[in-house]
């Protein structure tokens, strides 16, 4: 399967991980080009390219292995990445937390949601 790397020009996310489950991905922004900081909320398509192979934090590169037959992305395309969540589920970390909650105006406040997770560790 022959590979490709991509050379960016933003710093690259910390949590890809290279030969794990990583899929690298673009978005085709041909029609709905977007020249500011919006999301590709008008993308055309999701193209797969295939799993990340190698990265280089330093030189901003990614490598992939790409099928033969894929559409490689133009220098404009959005790039991104996923993570497979079988291999990458989660929970809390760490041992407790203790938070506070304050208002400081004289006006009425609500509060309208607070949340947590709680998990009984080993006795």
């Amino acid at each position: 399967m022959p590979s490709i790397t991509f050379t960016l020009t933003h710093p690259l996310n910390q949590a890809i991980q290279p030969g794990t489950t990583d899929v690298a991905y673009y978005a085709d922004t041909s029609t709905y080009p977007f020249s500011d900081s919006s999301t590709v909320d008008y993308a055309d398509t999701f193209v797969r390219l295939g799993a990340i192979t190698a990265i280089n934090y330093a030189q901003k590169q990614i490598t992939c292995d790409v099928a033969s037959n894929t559409v490689l992305p133009a220098s404009n395309d959005f790039l991104f990445f996923s993570k497979d969540n079988r291999a990458n589920m989660t929970s809390l970390l760490g041992y407790y937390a203790e938070v506070e909650v304050k208002n400081n105006s004289t006006d009425k406040a609500e509060l309208f949601a607070m949340g947590s997770e709680i998990f009984e560790s080993s006795k």
